[in-house]
């Protein structure tokens, strides 16, 4: 395939790229769908709706006919119900591997607690240890930090 090929591809599937869009496309599969329908539907702006189409309509992929007053959207060939059947059985793949995933996680006991997460609820902490000389810590048993550097001396031109 050719760069070109690549870069037409990649741009409809950025034309895909936005939840309306997909959710129009949808809807279109039930058959050819006035816009008032749509609207009801989305529950969002009819100038958002109409940005929208206005991308599926450019794309192709849909098509719009005018009966009367009203804009009827339909899909432009099968294809684009098949290429919607085929991106939800691959997302419920995707998502009952993952829900199988965490159903796992939720049944399996820790069997190694994070020894960083502290001591369990109702216990008495142990003693602190003395982190020892030359420790970044400050506290018994070592070195008080001698705060920054001194500004280094300006360089002054002697004489001559």
């Amino acid at each position: 395939m050719t760069v070109a090929l690549y870069q037409a591809k990649a741009e409809f599937f950025r034309m895909l790229g936005h939840p309306v869009r997909i959710r129009v496309l949808e809807l279109l599969q039930a058959g050819p769908t006035p816009v008032r329908c749509l609207l009801a539907e989305l529950e969002i702006e009819p100038s958002s709706l109409s940005q929208q189409l206005a991308v599926l309509r450019r794309s192709g992929i849909v098509t719009a006919t005018r009966e009367g007053s009203t804009v009827v959207y339909a899909l432009a060939g099968v294809e684009v119900a098949d290429l919607l059947r085929a991106a939800r059985r691959i997302l419920t793949g995707l998502l009952a591997d993952r829900n199988l995933l965490l159903a796992e996680l939720r049944a399996d006991p820790d069997p190694d607690p994070d020894p960083d997460a502290g001591p369990d609820p109702g216990t008495e902490p142990g003693p602190i240890p003395d982190p020892g000389p030359g420790s970044p810590i400050s506290g018994p048993g070592t070195e008080p930090d001698p705060g920054p550097d001194p500004p280094p001396e300006r360089y002054r031109p002697g004489p001559g």
